[in-house]
């Protein structure tokens, strides 16, 4: 393994270094366990575009970093493999190599649908055979059966005492113990025992944004795809192992504009404002193309609709670069402050303008065009 105190690292020596940033997660219940399976994979391919489309993290422990948003961070901060899990010593105490951190990006796709090939669930998958074989022998299907499964590879965290001894037949809490423990782009969720709560999929990768505008317009933007992925069928399936990749990518400085993301046509690796606002030679018409055909359907009243396309300008508008992301904001307020001295390092006056800075953006009192263009707070 690589020496500590390295040059140019940042450490980070506790968990809230990772579990206190803030995020942008939304939880949807869709119609039935069939759509709720689809849904799951389809914003799984989308997790790591939106994550470097909302970009908001720069900056940790009082440094400049060469990264822009916090994933990798929380997925350190709680990455509690052993060396033999990790791979780095034989199997001895432990029963599994495993191959992500217990906070990630997903490791298989589970839609039950004929979309899904079994090329696209190209990373072996690392499942709890007792678990497989106890869920698969109660006439689960092997492909949810091993996503389950794969859940039981990890230990619990933490258990209450009054939460050790309960009816499982009654109460999900032993399950929900693990599920909620492992902290991937996406979630599936099923439903409590005795509730009238349906199937769900939380999509968690977003970063948090500075006005209510911004927030509002990535969560209606997902809950419409969630829609459109259901009812127009789309297929946006790319092999796991590029969703990957995607999420690598989505970690560099200005990943929105100045790198590419491997997309459905042909996994052609494409920009984000490709994706969002199609490309020029119309070979793809772009993501908001189709959701803004797909709106017009809905019968949204005229307020509505408005609203919407409101948002999906803005969105377009941060894909293509015309407005920069959270991220890159901070980063200029930093480099060019006059108290900046070029060496990483954000010193409390910096620290206490940027702040300020941003609770009158949030506040509306100080409107930064770059940030936000012509749309209100």
């Amino acid at each position: 393994t690589a020496p500590f105190n390295q040059p140019f690292n940042i450490y980070m020596d506790a968990m809230g270094f990772g579990m206190g940033c803030c995020c942008l997660q939304t939880t949807f219940q869709l119609s039935n366990i069939e759509e709720a399976r689809s849904v799951y994979d389809q914003v799984a391919v989308m997790a790591p575009i939106m994550l470097a489309l909302t970009a908001s993290t720069p900056i940790f422990k009082g440094y400049l970093s060469d990264i822009d948003v916090r994933w990798t961070v929380i997925s350190q901060s709680v990455d509690d493999r052993t060396e033999e899990e990790l791979g780095r010593k034989p199997l001895s105490h432990n029963k599994y190599v495993i191959n992500k951190s217990r906070y990630d990006s997903i490791d298989s796709y589970i839609s039950g649908g004929s979309m899904l090939r079994p090329e696209y669930n190209d990373l072996p998958l690392v499942y709890d055979h007792d678990s497989y074989a106890r869920l698969t022998g109660a006439g689960m299907d092997d492909v949810l059966a091993r996503h389950f499964a794969h859940l039981f590879i990890r230990d619990p965290l933490v258990i209450y005492s009054d939460k050790i001894e309960i009816d499982d037949h009654k109460h999900s809490d032993h399950f929900e113990n693990i599920q909620s423990t492992n902290w991937q782009t996406v979630r599936f969720k099923p439903p409590p025992p005795g509730s009238n709560i349906g199937w769900r999929v939380e999509f968690r990768p977003m970063e948090v944004q500075l006005t209510e505008f911004q927030n509002a317009a990535y969560i209606v933007f997902i809950a419409i795809l969630m829609r459109a992925i259901s009812d127009l069928k789309l297929n946006f399936y790319i092999p796991i192992t590029k969703v990957d990749e995607n999420m690598k990518t989505a970690h560099k400085a200005n990943s929105v504009i100045q790198d590419k993301f491997y997309f459905r046509k042909n996994y052609e690796e494409m920009t984000i404002n490709e994706i969002f606002n199609g490309k020029t030679n119309g070979e793809f018409d772009g993501l908001l193309s189709i959701m803004r055909n797909y709106t017009s359907r809905l019968n949204f009243d005229t307020e509505t609709n408005e609203l919407v396309n409101k948002y999906f300008s803005f969105i377009s508008k941060r894909a293509s670069g015309e407005l920069v992301t959270m991220a890159t904001w901070m980063r200029q307020f930093v480099k060019n402050h006059p108290a900046y001295q070029q060496d990483s390092v954000v010193s409390q006056q910096i620290q206490n303008d940027l702040l300020q800075r941003c609770v009158q953006i949030t506040n509306g009192t100080v409107h930064e065009p770059t940030l936000l263009g012509d749309f209100a707070a």
